[in-house]
C-alpha cells in the first residue's frame, strides 16, 4: 500500500463531505501503541482483521476487544472463521498486518463491525499504512463503509 491508497480514502472522506483528522506519527503496530500515539483510549481504536471461511471478510472491532468467533460463526453462518495468514492479508488488501483499513469495498471485502465500536463518539484507525491514521466520528465511519453491525465481541 502507498501513499495513493491513502490519498484514495481521504478523497473518499471529502466526497462524503466527512469531517476528519488525518496524522501521520511514528509507525505502530499494535493497538495499544496506536492508542498511545494517537492519545486516545484503546477502546476509540479500530482494529481491522482478515478473516476466511471459504472467502475473505473484513471484520472490524474496538482496540481493546477480540473477536468471539465462534459467536460471529454463528452470526454470519459458516462453518468456521480463521485469521487470514499475514501474506493473505498483504495479497487482499495490499497492508501488512496491523495497517489495515477499515474500508473493505476498496478490497470487495464483505465488512462486518462490532456494535461497540458504536460506543465511541470518535474512533481512529490505520489506513494502510503504520504511520497514517484518521480519527472521526463512528456514526460517519458507518454511512461510509456501509457495514453489517452485529455484536460478536468479547
Amino acid at each position: 500500500m502507498g501513499r495513493g491508497e491513502v490519498e484514495n480514502i481521504k478523497r473518499i472522506l471529502g466526497d462524503f463531505k466527512i469531517k476528519f483528522n488525518h496524522y501521520i506519527h511514528k509507525p505502530v503496530f499494535t493497538s495499544q501503541e496506536a492508542a498511545d500515539e494517537r492519545g486516545l483510549e484503546l477502546k476509540q481504536g479500530v482494529k481491522a482483521l482478515v478473516f476466511r471461511n471459504g472467502k475473505f471478510i473484513l471484520v472490524l472491532l474496538p482496540g481493546d476487544r477480540k473477536v468471539d468467533t465462534k459467536k460471529l460463526s454463528k452470526l454470519i453462518n459458516v462453518k468456521e472463521l480463521k485469521l487470514a495468514s499475514p501474506e493473505e492479508v498483504f495479497k487482499i488488501t495490499n497492508c501488512e498486518i496491523g495497517s489495515v483499513h477499515p474500508f473493505g469495498f476498496l478490497h470487495n471485502l464483505e465488512t462486518y463491525m462490532d456494535e461497540k465500536v458504536l460506543e465511541n463518539e470518535i474512533v481512529d484507525f490505520n489506513i494502510g499504512l503504520h504511520i497514517d491514521s484518521i480519527a472521526m466520528r463512528s456514526e460517519d465511519l458507518v454511512k461510509v463503509i456501509k457495514p453489517k453491525i452485529l455484536d460478536f465481541s468479547k
